[in-house]
């Protein structure tokens, strides 16, 4: 039976590469995968992409793209063996129902990889519903500048100062965001 799997972490946990590994693996296989990104981050312009330098072409979707349809109408022409998403966070609750019906119904692996919480400690919609419906949910983990594990992403402006307001969604990386241990992003934030 094929599952929903959501795989979340903090900031530089290496999120992508974890996805473009798994990608990789089920492709030197001989099997059919498919990537999506979200469209939101412009950073992307349609590829996947890891810190470490992996790459790879992914679908872009939108907050109105039907996954459901979208993969069923590829899945009809070529099998797929797994649907892989990178920056699951940015997925609509509909979205994320649209994935786990490819799981249950069409028979397909999905595998999500995004951020459990924002720069304020908040979820992310997309990630809210995957840690609410996903049949399995891994941690990748981030380490922090002390040592312990980075659960937190702290927002930081250009001389490294917190952040404490502002949209939920800001698109950057380490010049925007440091991952952190809670007790240090409580610290930043009460600072």
């Amino acid at each position: 039976m094929a599952k929903l799997y959501f795989y979340y972490a903090s900031m530089n946990a290496g999120k992508s590469a974890h996805l473009l590994q798994a990608d990789f693996n089920y492709r030197e296989r001989g099997m059919a995968t498919v990537l999506w990104t979200a469209a939101l981050d412009s950073r992307s312009a349609g590829m996947v992409r890891s810190r470490i330098g992996l790459e790879s072409e992914a679908h872009r979707f939108h907050p109105d793209t039907d996954l459901w349809a979208e993969v069923s109408a590829a899945h009809a022409e070529t099998p797929l063996d797994c649907v892989l998403v990178d920056e699951a966070q940015f997925l609509t609750a509909p979205q994320v129902w649209q994935l786990a019906r490819l799981a249950d119904q069409a028979g397909i692996p999905v595998l999500c990889y995004g951020l459990r919480t924002d720069f304020q400690g908040e979820l992310f919609p997309g990630s809210a519903v995957l840690l609410g419906i996903a049949d399995a949910l891994v941690e990748l983990k981030a380490v922090c500048h002390c040592g312990r594990k980075a659960t937190m992403n702290l927002r930081v402006d250009e001389t490294g100062a917190a952040i404490k307001h502002g949209q939920q969604t800001e698109i950057g990386g380490n010049d925007l965001y440091v991952a952190l241990c809670r007790k240090h992003f409580s610290e930043a934030l009460s600072g």
